[in-house]
């Protein structure tokens, strides 16, 4: 396994030495910072293959850190918090989180999660269609179409590659889930429907007037390119 870098993000000192040496142990390179307001100018400078993001910090909350890292960079970012409750969650993957982890945890099962985010952010991208100049770029994780791009977070790429692929295709839920966690953990319809708002989002805001993932009501969800 290549050294790829991972940055922890936690203020408590015995489980940030523990998520680093169980990190190291795997063949990561880790790296602890403890103060929120740090986090940013660390992102930028070390540029980490992922984050495990805490939620209570001081200087800087999880949720503001994990907010303003999407406006700069779409490394992968998991959440690690004490605060289980699914609004909790969803107001996280909201922010862009693409994982989310549930303290007490298991180090090892921290790990597991940190390889599959990297793993999907990792897969290539080159089924979907060319058509109208629509193009998907792996090694950026962004969209390009109509002379514009946008970067998506790990999760949202591989989404909106699994509806591109197929366009016109309704995808149920269950489906999706199916594609994006390939280690079938138990997620609910909501968090789903959460990775496909943002992407929503993030399209309209990149490609205006348009609505290139739809939903189908009571069904899921497909991908169109408008004629």
């Amino acid at each position: 396994m290549s050294a790829e870098r991972i940055l922890v993000v936690e203020d408590d000192a015995k489980i940030a030495t523990l998520l680093a040496d169980y990190l190291a142990h795997a063949g990561y390179t880790p790296r602890t910072v403890s103060d929120g307001s740090a986090v940013e100018a660390l992102v930028r400078d070390w540029q980490p293959a992922a984050i495990l993001l805490d939620i209570m910090l001081p200087g800087k909350d999880g949720l503001a850190i994990c907010r303003d890292l999407r406006a700069l960079s779409a490394v992968p970012i998991l959440m690690v918090t004490a605060r289980a409750e699914e609004i909790d969650r969803l107001l996280g993957l909201e922010m862009g989180a693409d994982d989310y982890i549930v303290k007490p945890f298991s180090p090892r099962e921290v790990v597991a999660r940190v390889k599959a985010v990297l793993r999907r952010s990792a897969q290539p991208r080159t089924d979907t269609p060319a058509a109208q100049g629509f193009a998907l770029e792996e090694e950026r994780l962004a969209v390009h179409w109509r002379g514009q791009t946008t970067t998506l977070t790990a999760v949202e790429f591989q989404l909106l590659g699994c509806l591109a692929r197929d366009p016109g295709r309704i995808w149920s839920r269950q489906q999706l889930m199916d594609h994006i966690y390939s280690d079938h953990r138990v997620v609910s319809d909501r968090t789903i429907d959460s990775h496909v708002k943002k992407l929503r989002r993030r399209l309209a805001d990149a490609f205006p007037d348009t609505d290139l993932v739809q939903s189908v009501y009571g069904v899921g969800y497909r991908f169109e390119l408008p004629d």
